[in-house]
């Protein structure tokens, strides 16, 4: 089989790395790519949400399945585009169509779709320009501290937190009337704080069946101890060591069957991966977000641990037959850590040469905002790579990503050394 992935982070690293070792997989293309899929794939320099240059390498490279990366093209239609144009639609991809990518692409829509359903999450209002009186009024009914959220993607930085009511009205302000975030804070929804710690759950759908895959918590925070800005994730571990056998079965009742279900009733066509990130308040399971695809770095731990062939387990959700597969699971904990670029997540420098990363052992490097330049691996991005380990639990297993980072250096170079802090 042909394969083509869109994107051009770790989690599309992490994704061919594992389609790669398929024997069933014959060509894969990775646009745009990075360094490290340039080593098992074919790179294309196109943009992800360029839909008629994905096109012809579809046809040009007789693609047989699409696997797309990030929320932008899903949010843009581009399972929709495959779908109506009499050359592609036969096709595949891995990924919902524009209709329930709103799941992700308003946190309106999404909020309305768990009310719908009765799945459980924190109350809310939305509220536009032309309301801001109504969402002053609504902020002096709630407790600090306070949660306003863009309704549309603002690359992850959307959502803010704030412990004085002044500034939360001032943010709001800023949001609605000034458009902080663009055309993505043209509305906001306000809901209240929800107290407890956070994991992720991820499920693959086919539209009609569905199996649920191992769970992951993230680090957003560029500082310890979960401090200062919020970030594309700075590191995953997974399993989540506190999400017990009687917790998980709660999600699923209450979260993941209601979701996959309500999908159905509403006619919204959906296969691909559904990320729940979730909020544990006292032993109850809240929604805090859905997402429409893997998250990052959380792929580079979840995908790591199936022991499946990766292509096989796809093309099922492509030909609806996923309750055919059993998903087997590594039992060891995955651990990763981001290598980030220094003044990541403001502004940063890009073209540092990256050395040592071909000294690692025992672990896991996953490309992220790298290229080769002059033959040279330098970095692009903010987020530069992901170390990921095995180990009996999180601890062993960072240990042996830290050490592998010891190797690695790039001018400025910057990670979290307290992963795990709060397990």
């Amino acid at each position: 089989m042909n394969v083509l992935i869109l994107g051009s982070g770790g989690r599309e690293h992490t994704m061919a790395w594992k389609l790669s070792q398929s024997p069933k997989l014959k060509k894969l293309v990775v646009a745009p790519g990075n360094a490290g899929t340039a080593n098992i794939a074919k790179n294309m320099p196109i943009g992800v949400n360029d839909f008629e240059a994905i096109k012809k390498i579809a046809l040009s490279e007789n693609i047989d399945l699409v696997v797309v990366g990030p929320e932008d093209p899903l949010v843009n239609g581009i399972h929709d585009f495959f779908l109506n144009d009499t050359e592609l639609r036969n096709i595949p991809v891995i990924g919902p169509q524009k209709a329930a990518a709103q799941l992700e692409g308003s946190k309106e829509f999404a909020k309305e779709f768990m009310m719908r359903h009765a799945i459980p999450t924190a109350a809310y209002q939305s509220f536009t320009a032309s309301n801001l009186e109504e969402g002053y009024a609504f902020l002096e009914t709630l407790k600090p501290p306070y949660v306003l959220k863009a309704d549309g993607l603002a690359a992850g930085k959307g959502v803010v937190i704030l412990e004085d009511l002044n500034d939360a009205k001032a943010e709001l302000r800023s949001m609605l009337v000034d458009a902080k975030f663009g055309g993505a804070s043209a509305t906001v929804v306000i809901e209240e704080f929800l107290d407890g710690i956070e994991l992720s759950v991820f499920v693959l759908t086919d539209g009609n069946g569905y199996k649920v895959l191992p769970t992951a918590k993230d680090y957003k925070r560029i500082g310890e101890g979960d401090k200062g800005l919020n970030t594309g994730g700075m590191g995953a571990i997974s399993p989540v060591p506190f999400a017990d056998k009687v917790f998980m079965d709660k999600i699923h009742t209450e979260v993941v069957k209601p979701t996959v279900e309500g999908l159905k009733k509403d006619n919204l066509p959906y296969k691909g991966f559904i990320f729940i990130g979730l909020i544990k308040v006292g032993d109850e399971p809240k929604v805090i977000e859905y997402n429409v695809r893997m998250g990052d770095p959380e792929t580079e731990v979840v995908i790591p641990r199936i022991k499946n062939d990766f292509l096989e387990v796809l093309q099922a959700v492509a030909h609806e037959n996923l309750d055919e597969v059993v998903i087997e699971i590594d039992q060891r904990t995955a651990t990763t850590v981001m290598l980030v670029s220094g003044g990541y997540p403001e502004a940063y420098e890009k073209g540092k040469e990256i050395k040592g990363f071909n000294e690692v052992q025992d672990s896991l490097v996953f490309h992220a905002g790298t290229q080769f330049k002059e033959g040279k691996v330098v970095t692009t991005g903010g987020r530069v790579m992901a170390i990921t380990s095995f180990g009996v639990d999180f601890r062993e297993a960072l240990e042996k990503s830290y050490q592998n980072i010891e190797k690695i250096r790039f001018d400025k170079m910057n990670y979290r050394k307290d992963i795990g802090f709060d397990l």
